[in-house]
């Protein structure tokens, strides 16, 4: 009898084990945060306002956390443009239109963007005692930037194993995914994408022309859907 029930404690505890989901508010990290969810993690949501003209985004990811009842905080880091300008998404800078490619895509570069906002998810997991930090690093970023290459996140786990007492765990599980297989997964969930926002450009309606929109209608086109999102 004692077995059974220290067996039920752990499979208790398991399926309560607290993560943190640094949830943008767009498709990659709207899938990792229902992904998580069904695994039947207890979830934290972290949102950033670094500054970005899209900050739409935050409005989505505060809406999917409330219908999750997740737990969720959108942190204000906008002071670290002060160091980390020259991004057209923070800057007066023109976002570029075109497909996802390396060379007119670069000016969306934040510098050192993820390896922050991880460092932040990793120590409010300390925090709250979770042992994993989700983040949604896709095989489309890889040329692009380099904080969601496999090798940095791959030397962020090693970092995050000794930088506190508790070792944290940084999880991407589309890692090694396009946008496109990222959609196929969230599709077969059915999860609904008018609640997310992808769009750089922070209007009324997706632009339909920077890089994030081209690869966002692609991964559609390619699963033979509609994109619920209204564009211009």
């Amino acid at each position: 009898m004692i077995s059974t029930k220290l067996a039920d404690y752990r499979e208790g505890s398991q399926m309560a084990q607290k993560v943190v989901v640094i949830f943008s508010g767009g498709m990659d990290s709207f899938t990792v945060l229902h992904k998580a969810h069904r695994q039947g993690f207890e979830l934290y949501a972290l949102s950033f306002d670094y500054g970005q003209r899209h900050k739409k985004e935050l409005q989505y990811a505060a809406s999917v956390c409330q219908s999750l009842g997740v737990v969720h905080k959108i942190v204000d880091i906008t002071a670290i443009n002060q160091l980390v300008g020259g991004s057209s998404l923070t800057s007066d800078i023109d976002v570029a239109e075109g497909h996802y490619a390396a060379e007119n895509m670069k000016n969306t570069v934040v510098p050192n963007r993820n390896m922050i906002l991880l460092s932040m998810a990793v120590g409010y997991a300390v925090s709250l005692g979770a042992s994993k930090v989700y983040y949604g690093a896709h095989s489309g970023d890889h040329n692009i930037y380099p904080d969601c290459r496999p090798e940095f996140v791959l030397k962020m786990n090693d970092v995050c194993a000794i930088a506190n007492y508790e070792p944290v765990e940084v999880v991407s599980p589309y890692l090694h995914d396009s946008k496109i297989d990222i959609l196929a997964d969230g599709l077969a969930m059915g999860l609904d994408y008018s609640q997310t926002w992808t769009c750089y450009n922070g209007r009324d309606k997706a632009c339909g022309k920077c890089g994030a929109c081209n690869e966002r209608l692609e991964a559609f086109a390619e699963n033979g859907v509609q994109d619920p999102l209204p564009y211009e």
